[in-house]
């Protein structure tokens, strides 16, 4: 299975939002710019994403998208397929007709693959990836680099406001 950039920049898109989460709306903009995404490409993934409620636009000056519910109760398979991007390893689509209209001999080992695959994604929430060693200040960093100042300094403040809860 090779995932197409539809899923990779979907879950990247919605990874730029729960990082982000605490300073605020994002806008789309901000998002293109800081992780190379086409602003048309994400314009077309936000709808796909909107429509299932993985987010929610916010209007007028400061606005942008925000998360629909929090990052600890999203996932990455539900990304991946709110995009339309499907988790399937077969050959067939898991129709059974891969060899000249008949199953062909490996058909179960895929599907178990497909479903194994989709398991592991569904059991990766949000939160669980944006809080691996290194990803506040990964994005920090690259905040910084694309001039996404005041977001950077919003996710630092946070991030040493955590570092202080935890040594207390």
């Amino acid at each position: 299975m090779r995932l197409s950039t539809k899923g990779r920049y979907g879950v990247t898109a919605m990874m730029d939002l729960a990082i982000h989460d605490n300073a605020g709306p994002v806008t789309l903009a901000d998002i293109s710019q800081c992780q190379g995404i086409s602003l048309s490409y994400l314009e077309q993934l936000f709808a796909k994403l909107r429509k299932n409620n993985l987010v929610e636009g916010v209007r007028g000056p400061g606005g942008g998208y925000r998360l629909s519910r929090p990052a600890d109760q999203i996932n990455v398979a539900e990304i991946i397929s709110a995009v339309d991007e499907k988790v399937d390893v077969t050959k067939c689509s898991n129709q059974g007709d891969c060899q000249n209209g008949e199953r062909c001999l490996t058909h179960d080992l895929w599907t178990e693959l497909s479903d194994r695959l989709y398991t592991f994604l569904s059991g990766i929430t949000l939160a669980q990836f944006v809080n691996r060693p290194g990803i506040h200040e990964l994005a920090i960093q690259r905040d910084k680099i694309n001039g996404r100042f005041i977001l950077a300094r919003r996710q630092a403040e946070m991030l040493n406001q955590n570092r202080h809860q935890q040594s207390n």
